[in-house]
């Protein structure tokens, strides 16, 4: 896979401002204008101009710094003046006179699930609420439980909504600070005095969420290094700036860590700060056992205790040797068997990117994606996939314009007539087809027995009892047309709770029907949870790594799917995605007939 090999891809700059900045900036003009109850077809437009923005396939920044929008369908001549002012002066005045009228706290109000700019409009109208302190308060004294539209139920969900925001404050998604720490990663290898340079914690072991980020470099001239970093223009705030150590805070809010060592050190230190502690602890008695010392800066005997000679230490790979264990990937360091295996002999082969052929649930504008068929396919071939599936929403997620039968009929007629006339990626027709409440399944065993393949999840009635929701996927597991479970528990890191759910009884059913399970690799999911892994793949049961792509841009997120599938401890014999296109037609046969 050209694009994603290693991390996820990252376009350089063009200009001081991207298109995702452009697209936040629109999409922030629309949320302010919905809050000011202005006309609908107003905000409309800049929620049409922030979709073109993000997927017009030409240099638009170029064009809007030309002032030459008007080629463009769907961009005005108010709006281009506008983008053309943003672009080239990095700031558009309508957009800072909006802002002025509303406090800066009110954004914070967008991240509470539940809440939408007619709800924030109301709470701001009529109760003044301007920041999440003004929410929790009037949650609390019962004034919002009394306002139209609410009520106490209401009410009770943004308490909760609002503590499990507070409990996560200080923790971040993987996907929003990998492009951080890529480019610091690219700049401090550009540096001269920089030798050898590696993020670790939580981040080279490829953990859902983060609290902070670790660098470590080796380097003859730490000083230089240390006044390099925190110069650089991303910081926002420098806490320590030290010879050996800085810490700063990113301009996203990360807190950020970099050590200098000597080149002689850098395999103890990568080893100790990328860790997990309890990994750490371990290695640490392990070394104990046999007469050393460990610690971030060597690994040398006991005063007083006889112990074997150590050769050379200068990678990794040789401090775990010297320990008379294989290498462990930092993916595997949580210390749950790890060690056992590498003392036997036993550490799995695990996947890697490049071992990916293919991916399925991905969605086009048939519902709510952004891209169509065509765009998504030719995506999909640009990163070296052989084979694409397309599963937009069926009809009962209507907030996502499901599609209904005849809808569906007419896709898979037109997935068809472009296998025929298009010699790239091969696209297989299937449905993201929702789990009703009872069990069932939202289209008829009729009409799924004319897709190529069938991912079912759940997207309502989150509330049932462990029991209920157990049963619920369970029925819909035993349907012999249902292909893969799409994300298996809702979980929305950082955001929502996954629902109550006896997973081993999942997986044990999906183990006696031969159902796979996708590793969801949206950033905000990656849901089957990779703590569960090792027990699935042991039961035989077959991961499939999807994006969930609503985009394009999307599909980059299966590098965030390969990271969980390596923390569950699986091999590309595991994922059914490393197939061939030959072979993946005959598992999804194979499926089909079980």
């Amino acid at each position: 896979m050209r694009c994603l090999q290693g991390s996820p891809a990252l376009k350089e700059k063009e200009t001081d401002m991207t298109r995702e900045e452009i697209t936040d900036v629109l999409e922030e003009i629309a949320l302010l204008l919905e809050l000011k109850g202005e006309n609908p077809f107003k905000v409309r437009a800049y929620r049409n101009g922030a979709d073109i923005v993000i997927n017009y396939e030409g240099d638009f920044i170029q064009l809007a710094r030309d002032n030459d929008l008007a080629q463009i369908k769907g961009i005005g001549d108010a709006l281009a003046k506008k983008l053309h002012e943003l672009v080239t002066t990095g700031s558009m005045d309508y957009h800072e006179k909006l802002r002025a009228e509303f406090p800066q706290t009110i954004f914070e109000l967008f991240g509470i699930p539940g809440l939408g700019p007619k709800k924030i409009k109301a709470l701001h109208k009529e109760l003044k609420v301007a920041s999440i302190a003004d929410l929790k308060r009037v949650c609390s004294s019962g004034e919002v439980a009394a306002l139209s539209g609410f009520g106490k139920k209401t009410s009770e969900k943004i308490l909760e909504a609002i503590a499990f925001r507070e409990q996560h404050a200080d923790r971040f998604l993987l996907g929003e600070v990998m492009p951080a720490v890529q480019r610091i990663l690219a700049d401090l290898r550009s540096h001269s005095a920089v030798d050898q340079v590696e993020a670790a914690g939580s981040v080279r072991r490829g953990k859902e969420t983060v609290h902070d980020l670790d660098f470590i470099v080796a380097t003859t001239d730490p000083e230089a290094v240390m006044e390099f970093f925190v110069q650089r223009d991303e910081v926002k705030k420098v806490l320590v700036h030290g010879a050996t150590k800085s810490s700063v805070h990113l301009e996203n809010g990360v807190p950020c860590d970099l050590r200098a060592v000597s080149n002689e050190d850098f395999p103890f230190a990568l080893n100790y700060f990328t860790g997990s502690k309890e990994h750490n602890v371990a290695i640490r008695g392990r070394a104990r056992d046999r007469g050393y010392t460990l610690n971030e800066y060597r690994l040398a005997p006991i005063e007083g205790r006889e112990a074997p000679k150590l050769k050379p230490i200068r990678t990794e790979a040789e401090l775990y040797d010297a320990l008379d264990l294989d290498y462990v990937e930092p993916a595997l360091r949580e210390n749950m068997g790890e060690i056992e295996a590498a003392e036997e002999g036993q550490l799995p082969k695990l996947i890697e990117l490049e071992n990916l052929r293919g991916t399925f649930h991905n969605h086009t504008t048939a519902s709510d994606g952004k891209n169509t068929l065509e765009e998504m396919a030719a995506a999909a071939e640009d990163l070296g996939l052989e084979y694409l599936g397309i599963a937009d929403h069926s009809k009962s997620s209507f907030q996502a314009n499901g599609l209904d039968a005849e809808r569906l009929l007419a896709q898979i007629d037109a997935i068809r007539a472009y296998n025929r006339s298009a010699s790239g990626v091969r696209v297989f027709a299937g449905t993201e087809c929702d789990i009703l409440k009872d069990g069932s399944l939202d289209f008829e065993d009729e009409i799924l027995a004319q897709l190529d393949y069938v991912v079912a999840s759940i997207h309502n009635v989150f509330t049932l009892s462990e029991k209920d929701q157990t049963a619920r996927l369970i029925k819909a597991i035993e349907n012999p047309h249902i292909t893969m479970i799409g994300h298996l528990t809702g979980r929305l890191l950082l955001r929502r709770d996954p629902y109550a759910l006896n997973i081993p009884k999942i997986i044990d059913a999906c183990a006696a029907t031969g159902t796979w399970i996708e590793i969801n690799a949206s950033p905000l999911r990656l849901d089957m949870d990779w703590r569960w892994w090792h027990r699935a793949r042991d039961l035989g049961v077959r991961a499939v790594i999807n994006p969930d792509a609503h985009r394009v841009e999307g599909l980059q997120d299966l590098y965030f799917g390969v990271q969980v599938a390596r923390k569950g401890w699986l091999r590309r014999e595991d994922v059914i995605n490393c197939l061939s296109l030959k072979q993946v037609e005959k598992a999804l046969e194979e499926k089909a007939s079980s």
